[in-house]
Order: structure tokens, then C-alpha cells, then sequence
């Protein structure tokens, strides 16, 4: 960031109206590119973009140069989350019933996998079980629930949901990434790299368990702890 974009966010957080419309200016196109992904859902391309800029606008009043990161990184979750939150109230956005029915048939194969295999079950498991492909697996619970299906982990074959939607959806689930990559960086450290190794590096807990320096136990409840953090955050940016 120039030092005064720098300025003029510390002067936009303390309420200067100039300051904070000379940040909508110069990041109008970041705003655009971030509305862009919603248009044809019912809304029109100027509506979005002014959802956008109250998005932005939150993303200066949250932001804090102590996080370590881009400004634009943290306003792009921000963005399309005011945008989200809009076409869901409003009602543009709605789940079919059949993905609905999916989703509830998914979450019971899961449930009942689990108990019988004592343990988390695969996606090459529940697909079989289920008779559906992964990428219908990874739509139907991102419809219904987005913010779990981001970081529920798919067994020890290190494949996750997030990057199945990042393969086939593309661009959009973009936007998902640099929300969810955010608020990784913000966990504490035992965790983030509990989570890093565990969805990013494909490790079994007892590889990260080595890795880290801790019990197989212990690897458990750091990744237990920073999903629910996960969780909450990307619930209240989705």
C-alpha cells in the first residue's frame, strides 16, 4: 500500500468521509470485479456495486494494520459478503429442493458412516455410499451450509471440499479462498499450522503430529479448535 493509502485508511477509520470516498475511488475496481461474480441473480449491476461499497466501507472500519495483510485482501470477503447477505435476505438466492434432499441425505450417509467406521469418512466413501459424484457432494453441502463445507476435512486421503469447489466452480470460489485464507492467518500459531498441514499439505494427523512436535491427541484438538474458529468467522463474512 502507497502512504497515502495508509493515511487516508487511518483518517477513513476515524470517520473522514473524503478519506474514505478517496479509498471507494481508487479500489472501484476491486469493487467491480467482486460485484461482477453476482450479476444475472436478479439485482442489477449499480445495486450490486453500491452493496459493494458498504462491504468496503466495513472492511476500512474492521481492518487493522496489525493483521499482517493487504488491505484488499481483507476487503474482498467484506465485499461479497454484504452482497451475499443482500441477494440471501432479499431472496435471489435460493437452494432447490433437490439439493436440499441431497444435502440431508449426504449429512445422514455421513452420520452413519462415522459411527460405522469410527471415523471420519472419505469422500470417495460417502460418493459411493451416496451414488453421487464429489463435485455434487462438495455443491450440495456448500448450497446449504458454505461456511462448514470450506474446511471439512474428507479423511486421511488429505482431499478436501474446498478444493474440489475450487477446481469446478473456478473464479467465483475464489473469492471463498481469500476469505477463508484470511481468517487462517489470524489463528494462533499451533493451530494455523495445524491446519495448514492437516487441508493444505495432505498430512495424516499422525504426519502433522510429528511435524508439530505433539500427540496425535493433541493435533485433534488444535484442529478441532481453530475449525470452530473457521467457522465462526466465515459464517459471519458468508
Amino acid at each position: 500500500m502507497t502512504e497515502q493509502t495508509v493515511e487516508n485508511l487511518r483518517k477513513a477509520k476515524h470517520g473522514d468521509k473524503q478519506a474514505a470516498e478517496a479509498l471507494i475511488e481508487e479500489n472501484s475496481g476491486l469493487i467491480w470485479s467482486v460485484a461482477r461474480r453476482f450479476f444475472g441473480r436478479g439485482t442489477e449491476p449499480d445495486d450490486l456495486y453500491q452493496l459493494g461499497c458498504v462491504g468496503f466501507l466495513k472492511a476500512i472500519e474492521g481492518f487493522d494494520e496489525n493483521f499482517g495483510t493487504q488491505f484488499s485482501t481483507y476487503a474482498v470477503p467484506k465485499i461479497s459478503g454484504e452482497i451475499r447477505r443482500f441477494l440471501r435476505d432479499d431472496g435471489a438466492v435460493k437452494v432447490s429442493r433437490s439439493i436440499k434432499e441431497q444435502a440431508q441425505r449426504i449429512r445422514s450417509v455421513r452420520t452413519e458412516l462415522e459411527q460405522r467406521l469410527g471415523r471420519e469418512p472419505q469422500l470417495s466413501e460417502i460418493a459411493a455410499e451416496t451414488g453421487l459424484t464429489p463435485e455434487e457432494i462438495a455443491f450440495a453441502e456448500t448450497a446449504t451450509n458454505p461456511a462448514e463445507s470450506l474446511q471439512r476435512e474428507s479423511g486421511d486421503d488429505g482431499f478436501t471440499l474446498e478444493h474440489v469447489l475450487t477446481d469446478t466452480y473456478g473464479e467465483e470460489r475464489m473469492i471463498e479462498q481469500v476469505s477463508l485464507r484470511h481468517a487462517i492467518e489470524q489463528l494462533p500459531e499451533k493451530e494455523k499450522k495445524a491446519i495448514y498441514l492437516r487441508y493444505f499439505h495432505g498430512m495424516t494427523q499422525e504426519s502433522a503430529s510429528r511435524v508439530l512436535g505433539v500427540s496425535q491427541v493433541q493435533v485433534s484438538r488444535l484442529e478441532r479448535r481453530a475449525v470452530d474458529k473457521l467457522r465462526e468467522v466465515l459464517t459471519d463474512t458468508c
